[in-house]
Order: structure tokens, then C-alpha cells, then sequence
């Protein structure tokens, strides 16, 4: 009887810690989704992808472009970020162009005009949002454009040599742990980039051969061996007919943990964690797909080992990161797999003929649909342009960027090959870049704080967000909860006030800001005359670590370069004044304070000699009076005067000295708008409003305060129009005006509707052309599509 006691006992205790370790398991797992969630609910993904017409331009030449916002998690265009701002950088990360792209509901377009200084070479355009600025450059839009300018002789071209050869190791899951077996994947790229075919053997220090490798695809492939306690090993490495290449292996860690994934073949994943750590420690699978949770799983290390299995069907379609998180909640291994996306937009595009003569028109036909041949609507953009010795195909696509190049670090080459592949080769290949090129967006100790992220940069979600700078000069320190205001000055009243926060930070939320002018910001220096503004950048001054492949020109170029060359001038030269068109972007012209009290149109009156007499005569919302020398204002309205002077614009631009306003020259002044009350804007508090309008929209000759800072500023831009010439007529097709376009047509929205959704007429360059489509649809469906034909 006593036996029985004890062995149920016994049990019961075996139970109650059997559940109490359950529980244990099930809390971890849940605080760590937790601690996901709430990180996702506050760091949105974007992403963007450009669509440019083509990737090799000359100076004089207008680079167009299309642009793709999308929301991370489920590729959808995504309506935060009202602006795109676009670098085009050298190989020193140097800017030689930058613009600020308006877009809405994640669709914008844009153009850059190549200046004649650029020098020959390769350079790296991108693309990002404000919002994106919180998150790592390696994340931007980013591909290689090559600029060619025939003015300046290229350099000589670099041969490959050893040290152009960039050779990385990555061991599964992050680390190499004594006397556990690994598996490591390779990488080498020479300096343009590329994957480059290699043999090798890893040895120890006793010179013995521990194991071989080669390489599978793009200079990638993997091996697997146990490094042992002690011991030290390195990598003999043959690339060609080079000489021998020797790398250090990453570091061996004495205790640790080492992971290992394989397919079983049944539709299920099987994770292996092995570690010479902690016996009988609890750890832990959590696996998400673009921030996405898909898995989240326990088990406990016996012997050593820990197994997880994972449906491979409740994986979400692209790349899913895996981390396995030891007792401690700490992140100790991690990889990436990959699941070949099925939801593709289908494209079809060809032209009505294979063939055309010189200026002859061409109608493109172009549909939409889903993989089972439904009609969607999708948001297309197109280029057709020849390609030469000089402008080869452009393999920019979408639907790769999003699936695959987007989630991993630095340029894929050639993601084509594992997207639209479907064999054992590819299968391992994918592997070998999860292996190499995975990582992480985010950092699980901020996941892990359980607080909302902190980002530096706001989205903008309303317009371009212009931030400044204030100090106090006396002892150059920043200067809090200080009224400031920016004005852009013309006819249109563009003012904006706001107030720095402890940092000195100021954000001026302007709405509808296009084109370049001056931008004058400046606090009441009839108060405050001890502080400076400094306008702050918006562009990004964190970049990518992807190198620049090298530019190399051959002769073989030479006539193509030429050809190009003769095109632009002449395009420059008979239709300069075409391709200098600009849409209007249709902005609202109201001033901030909306419909004015009263407006008094200066020509409607005599004008007096002085502005003094034209208010004191004319404008019965004022009572002008002199006090201590210094002219004032004083707004009447229906109730009595208001207190202090009104917020008096000129041209949009505060001018806070009243002698200066009655200074003004009355010939010169067009209106003046009245807002006879009290009136709050922002964080200001306006004792009524005078805005004073010139007629040439230059302040009417007032001089601006010697503390206001003037700064010539671009805002966002104009959206220019594409001009194709029309031969539709005998005359017109024999007009002797030459035509050598190459690129024949391009279009930021394109109608998939069949037949003639395109049309334009061939030019007077012969040769092959191409036509590149890339679309997307409210759904996140993503595609592109390619046609060709011939002009002789």
C-alpha cells in the first residue's frame, strides 16, 4: 500500500512539473509573438521598386522612370508616403542627381535630366521614403545605371586580379561550434559583382585536407565538416587560371549552438539544433514570412539534439526567416528558406507586326490576368527602346525584386533563375543564397524590449515634410519650443509655422510644394533675434554596401555610342522646346486662411503716394497708429480692435517689422487679402492676417531681415511629358526634320485593354527594339512582360 502512495506520488509530481514546463514553453513562446506583434503593429514595411525606361543614358538625355510603393507584408500599393526620394550616386557615393517624386496611393513617375558633367562610369540609382530612412539603406531600391558621356575619354579597364575577389563563408545558421557538424555556404563575386566559378579545400593547420568544395551556380555553393577542438583551418581557394587564393574560415566557437534544415520530401521541413551547451534546455522555433507568423514551436535538447518539423504548406509564399531562441530568450541561430511564389500577374503584350519601316506607327496590344486567365485591372508602365552593342536588355522585374531581391542583402544576380525555375539544381541553388545572402530587417533585442520602436523619421503622409534646425547663437545650443515660420514667396501664399521641439528640430508639413524657388524661414525677430535656422536635407546620408560593378568601354561601342550621341543632339536641337513640357500639378491656389474677410484689388482705387494713406483711406478692417517711433496695425472688427499687430504677408512671406510694410511702394502691390479675426494656425496665434500680393510676386522691393535664412530649395517635382513625334500624314513622314530616337516610346500608366492600348510611331534608326513591361494590381499581384520587333 505504502508503494502505491509513493508511486502515485510520484507521478503526480512528474505531472504537475510536466505541466508546469508546458506552461513554461507556452509562456516564452507566447511572449516572444507578443513582443512581434507589437513591433510589427508599429514598423510598416515599405517597399519600392522603380521601373526606369532602360539603364544606359548619355548626357542631354531625360531618364524616365515609374515608381512602385508597396506595403511589405503583402506587396499591395500602400497610401503612406506621399513622396519617393530618388539619388543617382557615383561610385564615392556621391550625389550627381537627386529629385523628390510625389506619389499617391504608392504610384508616382518621374525624370532626370543627365547634366553634361557627369564623367563615364556606373552609378547607383535608388529610391526610398522618409519612413524608410528608419531602416536599413541595404533596404532602398537600389540597380546600376551606366552614364556615358562621349565628351570625356573612359579609363583604361581594370584586369581581374586576386584581390578583386571577394570570398565569404557563411556556416548554417550563424555559427561554427567545436566538434559539431556544420554545413558552409561560399560566395564569390569578382568586382563587378558576379559570380565566379571556384574549387576548393579546407585544411588545418597540419596542412591535412579536411574536405572539398565547388561551386554550384553564381559563384555560390556549400560543404559540410566538423571542425575540431583546437584546431585552426583555412581555404584554399582555385578561381581559373589564377593563382591560389587562401581565407581564414569564420571563427570557432568552443560551446554553442549549430542548426540544420533539410526537406524531407513529404511536404515538411526538419530543423535540427545541436549544441554541447546546456543538457535538457528548453528551446525555441519561431518562424515568420515578411513579418508574418507561421510557426512558433518548443522542444527540449536531449543528448545534445533538438528536432522541429514544419508543414512547408503553412509557410506564406517567398522567403520566411527561422530563429531559434535558446531558454534565455536569445536569439542563437537563424536562416532563411524559401518558397517559390505561385500569385503572379500574367502579362501579354506583342506588337500588331514583327516588322516596320521608318516612321511608321506601331500598335501595341497589351491584357492583364490572373494565373487561370481572369481579367484584372493593374497599373502597367512601358518602355520601347532599340538595343545595341550599348543598350542591352534591361532584366529589371517586379515581380522578382518584390518576391526575392527585396528581402536579401546586396544585388542578386540574375533572380530570374530561381523564381521561374522548378528543378533539383535550382532547389539547391536557392538554398546556397538563403545560406549566403539571408539576414534580418530588424534586430531581435529591439523586437524583444517590448516597447514600440523608436524611429527618427516621420512618415509623409500629407506632402514633403521640410525639416530645420534652430540654435541659439549665443551659445550655439539647441533652441525648444521656439514659433517659426517658413514662407515660399510668390503670388501663391504658401506659409507654414511650427515650433521646435527639445532638440531643436523643426517640421514644416507643406502641402502642394512643387518645382524649384527660394524657401525663407525665420522666427519674430521683433522678439526673438538670437537664433539661427539651418534648412536640413531630406535625402538619406546612410547607404548600401553594394559595390558598383566596374565600367568597362570597348571599341566595339564606338559606332552605338556615336549613333546615341547624334540622337540626343538632334533631339535636343529640333525639339528642345518639346521635351521641356511640364504638367500642370493642379494644386490648390487658396492661401492656408482660406476665403479672406475682404479683398481689395489695388487697381480698383486711386492709389495714394504712400501705403500709409492707401490703408488709412481704403482698407476700413485697420487703424494705423505710431507708437514710440515704430508704425503698428491694429485690426477692427465687428467686436473692437484685436490685440498687437496682425501676421503681415508679403508675397507669403512674413514681414514682422511694420515699418517696412508702410515702406512699401503701393505701385507695386496687386491686392491686399483681410482676415479681420483671431486666427490659430499651427502652434501660432495670429492677431489677424494682411497678405499684401506684388505683381511680380518679388516681395514688391521689401528688405528681408538680416536673422530670415534664404535657401534655394527644389521641391517636389514636376511631372514632365513625354513628346514622341506623329507621322500620320504624307508631309509629316517626309518632313526632313531628322528623327533618331531609340527610345521610341514610354508611358507611366499604361490601360490594359487589348488591342492599340499603346501606340507610337518607329523612328529613322534602324535595328531591334525592345519593349519592357512592368505592372502591378490593388491585390499585390506583381508581373512583367517582354515584346520585340524589328524597324528596317
Amino acid at each position: 500500500m505504502r508503494n502505491t502512495v509513493q508511486a502515485i506520488k510520484t507521478m503526480l509530481l512528474t505531472t504537475t512539473i510536466s505541466l508546469l514546463l508546458l506552461t513554461g514553453k507556452a509562456q516564452v513562446i507566447q511572449e516572444v509573438q507578443n513582443s512581434f506583434n507589437l513591433y510589427k503593429q508599429s514598423a510598416l514595411q515599405e517597399k519600392i521598386f522603380v521601373h526606369t525606361d532602360k539603364n544606359v543614358y548619355l548626357p542631354g538625355e531625360i531618364l524616365w522612370f515609374k515608381i512602385y510603393c508597396v506595403e511589405g507584408n503583402d506587396h499591395k500599393p500602400v497610401n503612406l508616403s506621399k513622396v519617393v526620394y530618388v539619388d543617382v550616386l557615383d561610385n564615392n557615393q556621391t550625389p550627381v542627381i537627386q529629385a523628390k517624386i510625389s506619389i499617391k496611393n504608392g504610384i508616382g513617375d518621374g525624370s532626370l535630366y543627365i547634366p553634361v558633367s557627369v564623367s563615364n562610369g556606373n552609378y547607383k540609382f535608388r529610391a526610398y521614403t522618409s519612413w524608410m530612412k528608419n531602416f536599413n539603406p541595404e533596404f532602398y531600391f537600389e540597380k546600376s545605371i551606366t552614364l556615358i558621356n562621349p565628351l570625356k575619354s573612359p579609363e583604361r579597364p581594370i584586369k581581374d586580379n586576386a584581390q578583386a575577389y571577394d570570398i565569404q563563408f557563411f556556416p548554417e545558421g550563424g555559427n561554427l561550434v567545436s566538434d559539431i557538424t556544420s554545413k558552409v555556404a561560399f560566395k564569390a563575386v569578382n568586382q563587378n559583382g558576379k559570380g565566379v566559378a571556384l574549387t576548393g579545400v579546407i585544411i588545418d593547420q597540419h596542412n591535412d585536407t579536411i574536405a572539398r568544395f565547388k561551386s554550384l551556380k553564381f559563384g555560390m555553393g556549400n560543404f559540410s565538416f566538423t571542425p575540431a577542438s583546437n584546431n585552426t583551418y583555412k581555404a584554399i581557394i582555385k578561381i581559373g587560371n589564377n593563382n591560389p587564393i587562401t581565407k581564414d574560415l569564420p571563427e570557432i566557437n568552443k560551446q554553442g549552438y549549430v542548426m540544420k534544415l533539410t526537406d524531407d520530401g513529404s511536404g515538411h521541413l526538419d530543423i535540427t539544433i545541436k549544441s554541447n551547451e546546456n543538457s535538457a534546455e528548453n528551446v525555441y522555433l519561431f518562424a515568420h514570412t515578411r513579418q508574418v507568423i507561421r510557426a512558433a514551436e518548443s522542444a527540449v535538447i536531449n543528448n545534445g539534439t533538438a528536432h522541429f518539423s514544419i508543414n512547408k504548406n503553412s509557410l506564406g509564399e517567398g522567403i520566411t526567416h527561422i530563429t531559434v531562441f535558446n531558454s534565455a530568450k536569445q536569439p542563437v541561430c537563424e536562416r532563411l528558406y524559401f518558397n517559390p511564389p505561385s500569385q503572379q500577374l500574367i502579362i501579354d503584350a506583342s506588337a500588331d507586326k514583327q516588322q516596320y519601316g521608318l516612321r511608321k506607327k506601331a500598335d501595341i496590344s497589351v491584357s492583364a490576368k490572373d494565373q487561370t486567365g481572369k481579367p484584372l485591372n493593374a497599373d502597367l508602365s512601358m518602355a520601347v527602346y532599340r538595343i545595341d552593342s550599348l543598350q542591352t536588355i534591361d532584366h529589371s522585374d517586379i515581380f522578382n525584386y518584390l518576391w526575392l531581391s527585396s528581402e536579401l542583402k546586396g544585388t542578386i544576380e540574375s533572380p530570374d533563375y530561381y523564381v521561374k525555375n522548378n528543378n533539383a539544381e535550382t532547389g539547391e541553388a536557392i538554398d546556397n543564397l538563403m545560406l549566403t545572402q539571408g539576414w534580418r530587417r530588424f534586430q531581435w533585442s529591439q523586437v524583444l524590449d517590448n516597447k514600440p520602436a523608436a524611429f527618427n523619421f516621420i512618415p509623409e503622409y500629407n506632402g514633403h515634410i521640410i525639416t530645420a534646425r534652430i540654435v541659439n547663437t549665443e551659445n550655439n545650443s539647441p533652441a525648444k519650443g521656439m514659433l517659426t515660420y517658413l514662407g515660399i514667396p510668390g503670388k501663391r501664399v504658401q506659409l507654414y509655422a511650427a515650433r521646435s521641439d527639445s532638440s531643436g528640430h523643426i517640421f514644416y508639413y507643406t502641402k502642394g510644394f512643387y518645382g524649384s524657388n527660394e524657401i525663407i524661414a525665420q522666427t519674430n525677430t521683433q522678439i526673438d533675434s538670437t537664433y539661427r535656422i539651418d534648412v536640413l536635407s531630406p535625402f538619406s546620408e546612410q547607404y548600401s554596401k553594394t559595390s558598383l560593378p566596374k565600367f568597362n568601354y570597348n571599341a566595339g561601342m564606338s559606332g552605338a555610342l556615336q549613333e546615341h550621341s547624334l540622337g540626343i543632339q538632334v533631339l535636343n536641337i529640333y525639339s528642345g522646346n518639346n521635351i521641356k513640357r511640364f504638367y500642370d500639378p493642379l494644386v490648390d491656389s487658396s492661401a492656408f486662411y482660406g476665403k479672406p474677410y475682404k479683398t481689395y484689388k489695388l487697381d480698383d482705387f486711386t492709389r495714394f503716394t504712400t501705403m500709409e494713406e492707401d490703408l488709412r483711406e481704403y482698407v476700413s478692417e485697420d487703424n494705423i497708429v505710431k507708437q514710440r517711433g515704430r508704425f503698428h496695425i491694429k485690426v477692427l472688427n465687428d467686436r473692437g480692435f484685436l490685440d498687437g499687430d496682425p501676421l503681415v504677408l508679403v508675397d507669403g512671406i512674413p514681414v514682422f517689422n511694420i515699418d517696412k510694410v508702410i515702406a512699401i511702394d503701393p505701385l507695386k502691390v496687386k491686392r491686399l487679402e483681410v482676415v479681420r479675426e483671431r486666427y490659430f494656425y499651427g502652434p501660432s496665434q495670429e492677431e489677424g492676417i494682411f497678405s499684401f500680393t506684388s505683381y511680380k510676386g518679388d516681395l514688391g522691393g521689401v528688405e528681408l531681415d538680416p536673422h530670415a535664412i534664404v535657401v534655394d530649395y527644389e521641391g517636389m517635382q514636376l511631372r514632365r511629358e513625354f513628346y514622341s513625334p506623329v507621322y500620320e500624314t504624307e508631309t509629316q513622314s517626309t518632313s526632313r526634320i531628322p528623327d533618331f530616337r531609340n527610345l521610341l516610346y514610354w508611358s507611366p500608366s499604361v490601360n490594359a485593354t487589348g488591342k492599340g492600348a499603346a501606340s507610337f510611331y518607329t523612328s529613322d534608326q534602324k535595328g531591334e527594339y525592345i519593349g519592357v513591361i512592368q505592372g502591378i494590381t490593388t491585390n499585390g499581384q506583381a508581373g512583367s512582360q517582354y515584346f520585340t520587333f524589328e524597324v528596317k
